[in-house]
């Protein structure tokens, strides 16, 4: 073998070594946004929705992340838990569940939102290696007293009695801010978005960063 071939093996072979020593680069951390049309992106435009936010978000903050949008405009949580294994990949590392406000618009009972909810968790937390984080909502006041009584403390007692992460309110901070919002004054524009997004990003990352089940 004459010095170039020699010189030629020895490279190739040292490229091999080092290629087997280098660690593997982690792929990125699959989270689904699983909701109605604050999940959807309705009425707003192309990378301005909550999941192409979110992903854009967590980039920046050094998490590489794809957020596969699985909103539904006017979704209910009868819907939601209709679509729930085939919407949600088994493979998810993180799962936002978003759902509930068309619940509380159509007057349906909180009792029928629970138990579709609480179904939603239960089969979520008995995947393995998925995380939850569980979006809250509040009814609007036209529904009345008695119904947000019953509606409004159903995620803060389904967050404790499964141990998800739980974010009170998804429009934290955006709800009745009319520059927020769009026309309707129910769904948050770009901007809105984006508070949403920045103030659920450190709860996103933390739950993320938890050892998987």
């Amino acid at each position: 073998m004459g010095r170039f071939q020699s010189l030629l093996a020895f490279v190739t072979i040292g490229l091999g070594v080092c290629g087997a020593l280098a660690p593997a680069r982690a792929a990125p951390a699959e989270i689904v946004a699983f909701g109605d049309s604050l999940s959807a992106g309705y009425g707003v435009g192309p990378g301005e929705s909550f999941p192409e936010q979110l992903q854009a978000a967590l980039g920046k903050a050094g998490v590489e992340a794809v957020v596969a949008n699985a909103g539904v405009s006017g979704d209910t949580t009868t819907g939601g838990l209709a679509r729930l294994d085939w919407s949600v990949p088994q493979s998810a590392d993180l799962v936002i569940v978003e759902l509930g406000a068309n619940d509380a618009l159509r007057g349906i009972s909180p009792d029928v939102t629970k138990r579709n909810l609480d179904e939603i968790l239960k089969r979520l937390s008995a995947r393995p290696g998925t995380r939850v984080l569980l979006a809250g909502m509040i009814a609007p006041p036209n529904m009345g007293e008695d119904y947000a009584k019953r509606f409004n403390p159903i995620y803060a007692e389904l967050a404790q009695k499964y141990a998800v992460a739980y974010y009170p309110f998804f429009l934290d901070g955006v709800a009745s801010v009319a520059a927020l919002n769009q026309a309707d004054y129910m769904h948050p524009n770009k901007d809105g978005v984006a508070i949403v997004v920045e103030r659920m990003l450190p709860l996103v990352q933390a739950t993320l960063a938890k050892p998987k089940g």
